[in-house]
């Protein structure tokens, strides 16, 4: 489990510094700045969830053929994947470019802070005609028990990111910004920073075509299986689309949750606090969602392959072993969170306010990582069986029946502000973490055919 996990987790950390380095630059501009980056942010997470349809079937159907040594069948498999992601990857930026005007409308946002969010999303969301190659790409990988490359793809990726946004954007501390000036660089601010992801994306999408078209990891990509037909694309979408759609009512529930802590204050100035309060603590959170889906994935690759070599109680095994070790990094970031909450937000942004906002909610979501983790990691080895239905209903009763409810009667009925929302986030991911826990030792997922 760990040969597998360590690979992704670097992988997951190296992805998570793309997030991290816009909103850290970000916060060298202003509120409306780190407003533009956290909400990009949320657009990142939806456009992750839809990939999702590509990324969990195909890890599902590549690991079984992997696992049975039917090597002919996970190469094609990989190959409709690309298709597949293709075309996802279009879509998705279509949608981000027509509906970016009423996404900052429906978080309160007008006049030039509105503008400078619709223009960094078009702009960012232009890298996702890429990054869905990435994600489809590496999901091959993985279900074929390659984890280096697309550890080594994100790395490339993170480096890009952070130099070229640093150049791009003309700000950071005292000692980065006349470098641009020296080499005689244009700088564009905030729109340099979404031009310097958007840059990194693109050159991580053409480095995983270039690694499948090699062929030297046992997948390879040709032209004539480039296509959205046959059995191995229907049996990536049939086991991806509950995925997808478990995805998107997840995004759809936080966009909803995003719309509550909007309105958690009536007076602009605070509103706009509370907001880059609540988006710098999730950018950071997201560092736990690394040993998650690096261990969640590890899961994954070791649950379908075992169970293409018919050995479902090795499968059951690598399942409660990769939940016992993201325990504990989770048990270590609850310590870290919590007795760093103040200067982590200090270090991310510069408005004291926004600190105020921030600390204390912070502090208490940093005693739930385990249940956040534990949730993560079991979800992903169910979708490594094929099983993607039931947890689809966890999260449905997760998201609106625990989350959504407590977020508005805490945050806004009861006037408990960014706590009372992140009261009903906390207690929904404990929810989950119980029910889909239950799901994997019932142990009819076993059963499932890919």
């Amino acid at each position: 489990m760990l040969r597998l996990a360590w690979p992704v987790l670097v992988e997951q950390f190296l992805h998570f510094f793309v997030g991290f380095t816009d909103t850290f630059l970000a916060g060298f501009i202003s509120k409306e700045a780190t407003t533009a980056v956290g909400l990009a942010a949320y657009v990142s997470w939806l456009a992750s969830n839809i990939f999702m349809l590509v990324s969990t079937g195909t890890v599902a159907v590549v690991a079984r053929h992997w696992g049975a040594g039917e090597f002919d069948s996970a190469s094609r498999a990989a190959n409709r994947a690309i298709a597949i992601a293709a075309v996802v990857g279009v879509g998705v930026y279509a949608l981000i470019w027509f509906a970016a005007p009423w996404y900052a409308s429906l978080m309160q946002l007008h006049g030039d802070t509105a503008g400078m969010v619709v223009r960094f999303l078009r702009i960012d969301g232009a890298g996702y005609l890429f990054s869905c190659l990435t994600v489809a790409g590496a999901a091959a990988l993985r279900g074929s028990g390659q984890m280096r490359v697309p550890m080594m793809i994100l790395g490339c990726v993170n480096v890009l990111n952070v130099v070229v946004t640093t150049l791009l954007s003309g700000v950071g501390p005292a000692e980065w910004l006349s470098i641009s000036e020296r080499l005689g660089i244009p700088t564009f601010g905030l729109d340099g920073i979404a031009y310097g992801t958007l840059i990194a994306r693109t050159i991580g999408g053409l480095l995983t075509l270039g690694v499948l078209s090699g062929g030297w990891f046992g997948l390879k990509l040709n032209r004539r299986e480039l296509s959205l037909r046959g059995e191995p694309a229907r049996r990536i979408l049939r086991i991806g689309l509950p995925a997808g759609l478990d995805g998107m009512l997840r995004w759809s529930g936080q966009l909803i949750f995003l719309m509550i802590v909007a309105r958690l204050s009536d007076n602009e100035s605070e509103r706009t606090a509370i907001m880059a309060a609540h988006l710098i603590g999730m950018q950071v959170e997201a560092i736990s969602f690394l040993p998650a889906c690096a261990w969640g994935m590890a899961a994954a690759t070791l649950v379908g392959q075992s169970l293409g070599a018919k050995l479902p109680e090795r499968a059951l095994a690598g399942g409660h072993e990769a939940a016992k070790q993201g325990a504990v990094f989770a048990l270590v970031l609850t310590a870290v969170f919590f007795f760093a909450a103040q200067p982590i937000y200090e270090l991310m942004h510069k408005d004291a306010q926004v600190h105020s906002l921030g600390v204390t909610p912070f502090r208490f979501n940093a005693l739930f990582q385990i249940p956040l983790v534990t949730a993560i990691v079991y979800t992903f080895a169910l979708q490594g069986a094929g099983e993607t239905r039931q947890p689809m209903k966890v999260s449905l009763l997760g998201v609106f029946g625990v989350r959504l409810t407590l977020a508005y009667i805490c945050g806004i009925v009861l006037h408990g502000g960014l706590l009372g929302a992140w009261i009903g986030m906390c207690l929904d991911n404990t929810v989950r973490a119980v029910l889909v826990a239950w799901l994997f030792l019932r142990g009819r997922w076993m059963s499932k055919s890919v």
